[in-house]
């Protein structure tokens, strides 16, 4: 059965302290996210004093990053937290294939990119075994090259390597923003069978009015998970083990957005979804 969780913030933390936070569990950054853990060292400790956690780890495929990492921490985390699945981020950027251009649609480009990818998430697999292995879709933005976000080189990853799906509506919402293609349509082309974990979040208009993500969900986004829901009731898409509002966090970078009313109206919305 499905359970909810939410990014551990403060302001969560408050919510689930005074019982009005209607969540399985706290999404937590790893040990290894040096970006959270020098605003918080002990953020483990302090989620699991109110609620069970899982781990995202800041990992990605396609740029050889994956040889250097430890495993054996990884293994060690992924036991303390019964977190059932290591992350993959599908994301390869300019530095790593100098000579591609950032919007290439070049066939032998994608085999190059679909190949580095499936190598990398193959090294996870030998390791932990493609049970315990996901990869998310991320965004198409900046020196992120095209062929990483492509339904099709996603869709090989996941059949050669026999791994799950991470599926991220806003991610989505971002990257059709950027390309001008449909989202639903992007969607309904991934390996939805393999789903195994859904993050949801809203997307809005930030400074200069591009799209933001981890910001409140608003009509679109609530339209977009309903889409993903009905694929979802009715078999088209596997349940996942989790779906994961990506609001609030930890540091100045999310201290702005983790108000706690957003955080208890939201979650109690998605509740309606989650079956308890």
């Amino acid at each position: 059965m499905m359970k909810l969780a939410i990014n551990y913030s403060s302001a969560a933390d408050g919510l689930a302290r005074d019982g009005l936070l209607p969540v399985d569990l706290f999404k937590c950054p790893s040990p290894f996210d040096t970006d959270v853990s020098v605003h918080m060292p002990d953020l483990l400790e302090r989620a699991r004093g109110t609620r069970p956690v899982y781990v995202h780890f800041p990992l990605f495929a396609g740029n050889g990053s994956l040889r250097d990492v430890d495993w054996d921490g990884i293994e060690s985390v992924l036991a303390e937290t019964a977190t059932p699945y290591v992350n993959l981020h599908l994301e390869t950027r300019s530095a790593d294939f100098p000579g591609v251009p950032v919007d290439t649609t070049d066939p032998a480009h994608q085999e190059q990119i679909a190949e580095a990818l499936i190598a990398d998430v193959a090294l996870a697999v030998a390791r932990l075994g493609a049970e315990r292995v996901i990869v998310e879709n991320v965004v198409a933005r900046g020196s992120v090259l095209r062929p990483c976000i492509e339904p099709g080189v996603i869709a090989r990853v996941v059949e050669e390597t026999r791994c799950g799906l991470l599926l991220d509506t806003a991610h989505v919402r971002l990257t059709a923003e950027e390309l001008g293609f449909d989202a639903r349509a992007y969607i309904a082309a991934l390996p939805l069978r393999q789903l195994r974990e859904l993050h949801v979040t809203g997307a809005q208009p930030h400074e200069g009015g591009r799209l933001r993500d981890s910001m409140p969900m608003g009509a679109q986004d609530w339209d977009l998970l309903e889409y993903v829901l009905a694929k979802i009731q009715g078999g088209r898409a596997a349940e996942p083990w989790c779906m994961a509002l990506e609001y609030g966090g930890v540091g100045p970078g999310f201290d702005w957005r983790s108000d706690p009313q957003i955080i208890a109206e939201q979650t109690s919305r998605l509740r309606r979804f989650v079956k308890t």
